[in-house]
């Protein structure tokens, strides 16, 4: 028998009425983490390079690349430092990754890696680059998110960062199609919310003017100013800038070099993993936390290019920043060449793998014991998870499954449910 309650129930409404504005905030404001659908990269290519089929081009020079300078698990596991048995396991789906869809998120650039262009120019390039995203969204193995980024918001660019932008967004909607599904926007060097404040009235505007539905233009805040970290008034004005977006901010994304730059860190020392670049990087996640926003770590420009040794080199470097990103909780970067896919997909793979053995094995304890609507117990298993750590392990079972990492007979006989009830369980919200 229950012990009974001496206060009265008006207590209890008094208390729901009392918080109800601040449920409906955080609700709102806080809806779970990013979705188990985060690309494991965005690559970045120049306007005027970028063509139709450009992604199965892509695909075509990493496995080229992979043919030629590592054509064996063996070669490949000396080439970028990763255990031989790990990089085996991974060999197959590496190659049917890059054979069926290299790039998960393709960003057209009309920015800093295009360069200073005429304005007829970079009207073509705008154009193209519209062109280049409707072919690439319906091709075979076309990547499931694209946009452009264009240039900044500051007095000097601003008129022709709108100009790019119309002419992009007009081109997507004259079809009748709008942008395709995944379409995202990238605004560059954002210094205070007041910029992403004007910028989401300003692409309210262009969906009202072009017959787009209100929403359609998200976008995806850059981080590559010491401002945007730590405003003048000592603010954290990351999480404002969220607010500030109304809804359509997607992800925030760190730009390494112009960060570290403008920091004072030579160029012989700018490095994703600097210091000064963890620091802004984990303001960003602390940000974004419980959000729903992506965060996504920056490049490297050390590519993968010369004699084999130089490709090597390349290889070893982008697997450790992408081993370590992911140790991080940054599931996402930049590529910035089709040798870069490589390693991109490769460390992702071996990582799920690594990893999900133990998952799964944790997570049929924690459904077995929470089967009849209990908790974990100590003596449930030898770890005793949280529902938040069961959710993040759901999620790391099914992103292998969504990089050929796993199969759904294997991922469903080590949980002991359904892979469908995993999805579910992974993207939702947990108490």
């Amino acid at each position: 028998m229950s012990p009974s309650s001496r206060l009265p129930r008006s207590a209890f409404d008094a208390l729901d009425l009392a918080l109800a504005p601040l449920d409906a905030w955080a609700e709102r404001r806080y809806p779970g983490g990013a979705s188990t659908g985060q690309p494991v990269h965005t690559v970045y290519v120049p306007a005027d390079r970028a063509e139709p089929g450009l992604c199965a081009a892509w695909g075509e020079q990493a496995l080229s690349a992979l043919d030629t300078f590592a054509s064996s698990p063996e070669a490949l596991a000396a080439a970028t430092g990763l255990a031989a048995d790990e990089v085996a396991g991974a060999w197959t789906p590496l190659r049917a990754r890059l054979e069926t869809q290299p790039i998960a998120d393709l960003r057209i650039d009309l920015e800093d890696g295009y360069g200073d262009r005429t304005d007829a120019a970079e009207d073509a390039d705008a154009l193209r680059a519209a062109r280049v995203l409707r072919a690439e969204s319906q091709a075979p193995g076309g990547p499931p998110r694209g946009g452009i980024r264009h240039r900044s918001l500051e007095r000097a660019t601003r008129q022709r960062a709108v100009r790019t932008l119309e002419l992009v967004v007009g081109a997507l909607a004259a079809d009748g199609d709008g942008p395709p599904a995944g379409f995202a926007l990238t605004l560059p060097k954002v210094v205070d919310e007041r910029q992403v404040r004007a910028y989401g009235r300003l692409l309210a505007a262009l969906e009202q003017a072009h017959g787009l539905p209100h929403g359609a233009l998200p976008f995806e805040i850059q981080v590559e100013t010491p401002q945007a970290i730590l405003a003048a008034d000592g603010r954290l004005p990351l999480a404002p800038m969220l607010d500030a977006g109304g809804g359509r901010v997607r992800g925030l994304h760190f730009g390494t070099y112009d960060y570290t730059a403008a920091m004072g860190v030579s160029a012989a020392h700018q490095r994703a993993q600097h210091p000064v670049a963890q620091l802004a990087k984990g303001v960003m996640r602390l940000a974004a936390a419980g959000t729903g926003v992506e965060v996504s770590d920056g490049s490297t420009n050390r590519l993968p290019l010369g004699t084999a040794a130089q490709v090597h080199e390349g290889w070893r470097t982008h697997a450790a920043l992408v081993e370590g990103a992911l140790a991080d909780g940054l599931r996402q970067g930049w590529d910035l060449h089709p040798a870069q896919l490589v390693t991109r997909h490769l460390v992702n793979i071996v990582v799920a793998r690594r990893t999900l053995s133990g998952a799964l094995t944790r997570l049929a304890v924690y459904f077995a014991a929470t089967a009849d609507g209990g908790a974990q117990t100590a003596e449930s298993g030898a770890t005793l998870d949280e529902p938040a750590t069961a959710q993040a392990l759901a999620a790391d079972a099914v992103r292998a499954l969504a990089l050929g990492a796993a199969s759904e007979a294997e991922v469903t006989a080590g949980a002991g449910v359904p892979v469908e009830r995993l999805r579910a369980f992974a993207d939702r919200r947990v108490a």
